[in-house]
C-alpha cells in the first residue's frame, strides 16, 4: 500500500509493492473467468448487453495490467491506467451496495466496505507509478 507524505502525496513504492499489486490484479482478473457469476451480478444495470460481455473484458484488463505492473520496464506505463481502472470499476461497487442492501449484516458490511476501498487501491497504483521512475 502507498506510504503517505505529511503533505498528503504518495511516496514512491518499493518494487515489492508493485509485485503485490500485480498479484492482486492477476488474482482478481483470473477470478473473472474462474467464478464469473459474482462479477456478472455487480455489472451496473445501466450498461448495455449481457453482463458477461463486461465481466470477461474487465478480467482480461486486470490480467494485462498485472503483467504490465510486474515488469520493471513497463511498470510506470501500466501503473497509471491501473489507478484509472480502480476508479472505473467503482460503479460496480455501487451496484453491489445497492443490490445487497437487504442482505444479512455481514454481506452488507462487505458490500459497503468495498466502497471506500477503491481510494487506497488507486493511491497504491500511483505510488507504484512514482516508484517506477522514468525507466520504462
Amino acid at each position: 500500500m502507498p506510504r503517505r507524505r505529511s503533505r498528503g502525496g504518495t511516496t514512491p513504492a518499493p518494487p515489492r509493492a508493485a509485485l503485490l499489486l500485480s498479484g492482486l490484479l492477476a488474482a482478481a482478473g483470473a477470478a473473472h473467468f474462474v467464478a464469473p457469476k459474482g462479477f456478472d451480478a455487480i455489472v451496473p444495470k445501466a450498461l448495455p448487453g449481457d453482463p458477461r460481455r463486461w465481466t470477461r473484458p474487465s478480467g482480461v484488463e486486470e490480467v494485462a495490467l498485472a503483467a504490465g505492473v510486474a515488469q520493471p520496464r513497463t511498470r510506470r506505463l501500466a501503473a497509471g491506467p491501473t489507478g484509472a481502472f480502480f476508479v472505473a470499476v467503482f460503479p460496480a461497487d455501487l451496484q453491489m451496495a445497492a443490490d445487497w442492501r437487504d442482505r444479512s449484516p455481514v454481506r452488507r458490511a462487505v458490500a459497503y466496505g468495498r466502497l471506500p476501498l477503491q481510494v487506497p487501491l488507486a493511491l497504491w497504483a500511483e505510488s507504484v507509478r512514482r516508484g517506477a521512475g522514468r525507466a520504462s
